[in-house]
């Protein structure tokens, strides 16, 4: 089907990748996995012929069905994308086109590649969007992209992908960034949809416990080179590779805490501390800080949402915090996981002031702060910070990091001088792993892991008491996740923080966590010690959420 032989790829002379070489045998899913830059997304684009010719040499073939497409000209390409050749990009909102429909926009591909007419084409699109299993197709096909969930998005993209039933399906991280029970329904659907197609996937991801559950054959890829491929199986059995067998053991291990989570490199240079912390470690840890007040309680908070559905129609709302009641303590770090709309985003954004409460209270250190003025929510804001899930777009990409690290200082007061502020900035770098040279850098010039160390080092520099992390680790590959969690468990203890940890990742958030809340809807499902809860959950929802996280290899 597919077949890449010695296939390297330089980018204004730089090599990005050696001698690739790997085959996708028709009628089956081979899994791509590798660290960001390892140079997997480079590959499917190559297949795709979507790098800029005028910037990159190729050598090596890449043989579909017997052709080089390495000699193919863009008109080649035109006949055999989305006919022959398909791909799930890994971020939906950014590939599909938010001014039009989400019907219209599969219209579009049957309309230039078929001779059906109007009418077919919709019974055609309407049949794709039951077979991805979306919700109400006709009401789907009128949406327009911001209209629908991530899932349901990444549903329309699978659907348009297949539109034209292509031989070969290449999926680039297609769940990276969806919680766990939409992350298994995709996953059902594309195997569902490979077996039903008899169409060969290329599936590329940084999980491996997702890809053995899918993948017949696995590739794994370090800096720009093929290191480990075989049969799934055997590798995730047996990898012969300390780098496969360090990026299986770089997750959480959802039956032992070890006070360190292994790194790469700890694998690599055979440095990983086995040490776990006990059941009396963490009991003890538990009553000295449960036995103090509250730093925050939330009671009966609401949040509310209204919309009007024409200019002079009814307004309809949408509870997104329904009725929340909990306490974070100082020193805990209290896990929020639910499904996407569940709410725990506007949860954090209200305890931050940055939506307005319906209805309850926020009390930090026993005051209300749903009613400041402008003075005290300006020291709110020192004090409670946010480590978001996408530092990048949230620094000012026209000025260094280390500028944008020392702009929040100023407002607030911290030091008295530039030249205090900015020793202070580089202590801090070092402090979450960058270098001294990193502060005359701009953002586009870091990669995701450091980009996140940023966001972390310009949270702390404020010198927080409370922080949210929303999602603050959920896009990073395995190896940098490792890191951060690391980071930020010691930054805990050395300035004594206490977090509220977002995520959809289970047994990220049971590694993190004090206790877990689990919304759903709006509204607490149950509230736990983090490991009796994963033990004996009492709510069928947290049931489901923690089985549908992928099994350890």
């Amino acid at each position: 089907m597919l077949i890449l032989k010695d296939f390297s790829v330089s980018i204004k002379n730089k090599p990005v990748l050696k001698n690739v070489s790997f085959t996708v045998q028709p009628n089956s899913i081979l899994g791509l996995v590798g660290e960001s830059g390892s140079g997997k997304s480079i590959t499917s684009l190559s297949i795709m012929g979507l790098l800029p010719k005028a910037e990159i040499s190729a050598d090596g073939s890449i043989k579909f069905e017997e052709k080089n497409i390495l000699n193919f000209l863009e008109k080649d390409f035109l006949n055999i994308r989305g006919t022959q050749i398909s791909m799930i990009f890994q971020e939906p909102m950014t590939s599909l086109n938010p001014s039009l429909t989400c019907g219209y926009q599969l219209y579009e591909v049957f309309k230039n590649h078929t001779k059906l007419l109007k009418t077919e084409i919709k019974n055609e699109i309407i049949s794709l969007f039951e077979k991805v299993k979306l919700p109400r197709p006709e009401a789907i096909y009128k949406s327009y992209p911001h209209q629908i969930s991530g899932g349901q998005k990444q549903r329309v993209m699978i659907a348009m992908a297949i539109a034209l039933k292509p031989k070969l399906l290449i999926a680039d991280e297609p769940t990276t960034a969806l919680d766990v029970t939409v992350q298994k329904e995709i996953i059902h659907l594309l195997q569902t949809l490979q077996q039903e197609t008899k169409m060969s996937v290329l599936f590329i991801s940084h999980d491996l416990n997702l890809v053995s559950e899918i993948a017949d054959d696995v590739v794994v890829m370090k800096k720009g080179k093929v290191i480990e491929y075989g049969n799934a199986k055997d590798i995730f059995n047996n990898p012969k590779q300390d780098y496969t067998r360090a990026l299986i053991n770089s997750r959480p291990n959802p039956n032992r805490r070890f006070n360190k989570l292994p790194t790469v490199e700890d694998f690599i240079n055979d440095s990983v501390d086995f040490s776990i912390e006990t059941s009396e470690e963490r009991e003890k840890y538990h009553q000295e800080i449960y036995k103090k007040n509250p730093l925050l309680e939330i009671k009966n908070l609401k949040k509310e949402f209204f919309t009007k559905r024409y200019l002079f129609g009814n307004s309809s709302s949408v509870k997104a915090v329904n009725d929340v009641t909990f306490s974070i303590y100082e020193g805990e770090t209290l896990g929020l996981v639910g499904e996407s709309g569940c709410g725990k985003t506007t949860l954090g954004r209200t305890i931050l002031q940055l939506e307005k409460a319906t209805s309850g209270q926020i009390i930090y250190k026993g005051k209300d702060i749903t009613s400041l003025n402008k003075s005290d929510l300006k020291s709110l804001r020192k004090e409670i910070q946010i480590i978001f899930q996408d530092p990048f777009s949230s620094l000012n990409p026209r000025i260094p990091v280390g500028e944008a690290i020392i702009e929040p200082m100023k407002i607030h007061n911290i030091l008295s001088s530039y030249k205090e502020r900015k020793e202070y900035v580089l202590e801090i770098l070092e402090k979450v792993g960058l270098e001294s040279q990193h502060f005359y850098r701009f953002p586009h010039e870091f990669s995701g892991g450091q980009r996140q160390r940023i966001g972390i080092a310009r949270t702390i520099a404020l010198q927080p008491k409370f922080i949210i992390c929303d999602e603050s680790v959920s896009a990073l590959d395995v190896s940098v996740q490792a890191q951060v969690i690391n980071l930020l468990n010691n930054l805990k203890k050395d300035y004594g923080f206490t977090y509220l940890f977002i995520s959809h990742d289970l047994s990220v958030v049971k590694y993190m966590s004090d206790n877990v809340v689990v919304m759903n809807q709006g509204k607490i499902e149950e509230i736990g010690e983090a490991d009796e809860l994963y033990k004996n959950p009492k709510t069928l929802y947290t049931r489901t959420l923690i089985e549908a996280v992928p099994k350890d290899i």
